[in-house]
């Protein structure tokens, strides 16, 4: 469990430092950049789920260490693919209610982003 653990801290350190540095950007007019910027705050709750997993799988008995640290994973990817959804869907919206639709330049954004954080975990 202690692999475990550790994979679970530095996977939580990653992803909270991949957040905070987006949150430190400035904000900018690319809906490609206002997605993964609106991702940020996911990113840093899906750090506080694998930091969770990691200090009980590292305190706990392995049993219990095994079955918390696989929810917190699973809650940790559904919560940053749930943020992306929601801010897609958000930009999506507003870049309809605006001029011209950016339809595939938002799609290759959010592949980009989705790569970057499948290169994280």
């Amino acid at each position: 469990m202690l692999i475990a653990a550790v994979l679970c801290l530095c996977a939580a350190a990653a992803i909270a430092g991949l957040g905070l540095w987006r949150l430190a950007r400035p904000i900018a007019s690319d809906p490609v950049r206002q997605v993964l910027r609106a991702v940020a705050p996911t990113q840093l709750a899906a750090a506080v789920m694998l930091t969770a997993g990691g200090v009980v799988a590292m305190s706990a008995q392995p049993q219990t260490g095994l079955i918390v640290v696989v929810i917190c994973a699973v809650g940790a990817v559904c919560t940053v693919g749930a943020g992306c959804w929601q801010s897609a869907k958000a930009v999506a919206r507003r870049e309809a209610a605006g001029s011209a639709p950016r339809g595939p330049q938002l799609a290759r954004g959010l592949w980009r982003g989705m790569r970057d954080l499948h290169a994280v975990l």
